[in-house]
């Protein structure tokens, strides 16, 4: 198109772009129709961008009555419908009727500028999630294999939003020169891996997000070799990467990065550097940006207020809940999430209580299925188990393993067999290949010596042919990222490892530690049992950490399970007997352990 036309800069095509209701609309379409501009492309293409948004039906007006629309006029109505600023499923049925309308006509052909469109709806909403291989065949199809970047990208965004991470990663491989939001497309893409795994707002990190996690670290440098300048997309990227690493050092440059060369400093941006601080367990840290944000929005609280309940400050998250309020923000689902949470996690029943009743109460809402979930957690903390089991064969809708698993564990730590066996049957029902199902009950019989049962449930594991998950713990020391599992001897430091571990081992004896061996899921003696405590991966990092690190130095270590009580018990003692502060993100919360003391006072 020749832009130099007296078409492309008509007077009245800046009308337009400043219609603000349908009226005008239809008064500037008028003068288009009598001035002739409706004879052409370009023209009715800003008709249709403008109804579009405004009145569809008039766009759809509009194009059926085109005698012989070209693929750029079906693209740009294809796309102004799916750019809407309020898309819903009947706006995205219209965007793929128009392109089936493309595939029937032999005087059109789709082009690379159909398809990134369409792709954006796939991503974004369910019943058309299975669109996307087809599109793809399409692709294939009408453009070839050499398809321009506008397509590749989406097509890599596509993958990455369902989960199909190495098809992505596949396919931005194969851009040679990938521009900024192509990068930021996959680096975000391996951000997300970790963040909706859990309703809590720590989770453990499994080997999977440690990869893919590691991962966006290592694409970010290849980005700064590539000299694409990052933008506040990308260090949100980076900075959720370091976030579920529990990698510090890493994100506290990511922050310094941030100022240094004037990177916009967004809601974004503030949010994942405090949600950041707070998962390395920098929670004053992130507590002072937090504090120093000029503006705070909604994600900005959640961030903060679950920063509090996963460090135990139950208190400072509900009094952060309420001056939330004050500011006239409306809490969302993350919000009650997240107070609840910190209710459950300091034994805030009747707070937590009130916070789920408010859901419906004040907002009108009606609780989900997360809200239960953290409302039966609460209950079961707080050693109301039978109560908790009421609450949830009470909802609305059907629990899932999370809520069933949440019971199980509660009736473990009180002692309530007999819910602790109606859970784990409903358990095995959803997820009968899941280890940690059967090692709760298992630790429940073994802590009243029903030793019977012990080996009955550890039968039924080997039947079915399930092992234990293996503990993995990462350690950060001097800005490297170092992962141990159980028994882990391939680190270069092993030797020097195990020395230290005997030598702890002496000292915790000396300072009357007498391991718990009960919950040790093998059948071995008991001193092969005190040997398999002993090599847990938390006591493997904590050993190198205190070989490698400056001595004044706090030791973070990041868990995929649950803390067990030995360790727990021991890493208490170790923080006394060495003088050392140490941190422990587990799969639920922080534990900071200090002169002997842990924060979560044993509720835990």
């Amino acid at each position: 198109m020749n832009s130099t036309n007296p078409i492309f800069n008509h007077i009245t095509l800046n009308y337009l772009s400043k219609c603000q209701t349908l009226n005008s609309l239809l008064q500037v379409h008028a003068q288009m129709v009598t001035t002739g501009l409706t004879l052409h492309t370009f023209p009715l293409s800003k008709l249709l961008q403008s109804s579009a948004t405004l009145a569809l039906s008039h766009a759809l007006t509009v194009f059926n009555q085109i005698p012989n629309p070209t693929i750029f006029l079906y693209n740009t109505l294809i796309s102004s419908i799916i750019s809407s600023p309020n898309p819903r499923c009947e706006t995205h049925h219209l965007a793929f009727s128009l392109y089936e309308r493309v595939l029937w006509n032999k005087d059109v052909k789709p082009n690379s500028h159909t398809y990134p469109s369409l792709f954006k709806a796939c991503c974004g909403s369910h019943p058309w999630l299975h669109h996307g291989l087809a599109l793809h065949a399409h692709v294939l199809k009408f453009i070839g294999p050499t398809y321009d970047g506008f397509v590749q990208t989406s097509l890599l965004n596509f993958y990455a939003n369902v989960g199909k991470l190495g098809a992505a990663r596949y396919l931005f491989d194969q851009i040679r020169n990938p521009d900024l939001v192509t990068w930021n497309s996959m680096l975000s893409a391996y951000a997300r891996c970790n963040s909706s795994s859990s309703y809590y707002y720590v989770s453990g990190v499994t080997d999977e997000d440690t990869s893919l996690s590691m991962e966006a670290l290592c694409l970010f440098n290849e980005m700064q070799k590539s000299l694409v300048k990052p933008n506040e997309v990308t260090l949100v990227a980076l900075v959720s990467a370091c976030a579920n690493l529990g990698a510090l050092s890493q994100g506290i440059w990511a922050h310094v990065y941030v100022g240094k060369f004037n990177i916009k400093f967004n809601y974004y941006v503030g949010t994942a550097l405090v949600r950041m601080y707070s998962k390395c367990g920098c929670l004053d840290l992130a507590y002072q940006l937090f504090d120093e944000l000029p503006e705070r929005d909604i994600l900005c609280y959640n961030a903060m207020i679950g920063g509090f309940a996963t460090h135990g400050y139950g208190h400072k998250a509900l009094q952060l809940f309420e001056q939330m309020k004050f500011q006239r923000l409306v809490p969302d689902d993350v919000t009650f999430i997240v107070t609840m949470c910190a209710c459950s996690h300091v034994g805030l029943v009747d707070e937590g209580c009130e916070i789920f009743e408010s859901i419906t109460g004040d907002y009108g809402k009606d609780p989900k299925l997360e809200h239960y979930g953290c409302l039966i957690d609460l209950l079961g903390r707080a050693g109301r188990v039978q109560e908790a089991e009421e609450k949830l064969k009470g909802m609305p809708m059907k629990p899932n393993a999370v809520l069933w698993r949440s019971l199980l564990g509660a009736a473990r730590v009180h002692g309530n067999l007999k819910v602790g066996e109606v859970a784990l049957k409903h358990l095995l029902e959803l997820e009968p290949k899941t280890s940690g199902n059967y090692v709760l009950l298992s630790n429940m019989y073994a802590s009243i010596d029903r030793w019977e049962d012990v080996t009955r449930v550890r039968k039924l594991m080997k039947d079915h042919g399930i092992n234990k998950m293996p503990g993995s713990s990462l350690v950060e020391v001097d800005g490297a990222m170092h992962e141990f599992l159980i028994g882990d001897k391939t680190h270069p430091w092993s030797e020097h490892i195990y020395l230290k571990l005997e030598e702890i081992g002496r000292k915790l004896q000396e300072h009357g530690h007498k391991p718990r061996t009960k919950e040790v899921l093998f059948d071995i003696d008991e001193e092969e049992k005190e040997d398999a405590l002993a090599y847990h991966s938390e006591r493997l990092a904590i050993a190198f950490a205190l070989i490698a690190s400056d001595s004044t130095a706090p030791i973070r270590i990041v868990k995929n399970l649950r803390v067990c009580s030995d360790c727990h018990e021991s890493t208490k003692l170790i923080s006394g007997i060495y003088g050392r502060d140490i941190i422990v993100r587990d799969r639920i919360r922080f534990h900071h352990f200090k002169n002997g003391t842990c924060s979560c006072r044993d509720y835990w």
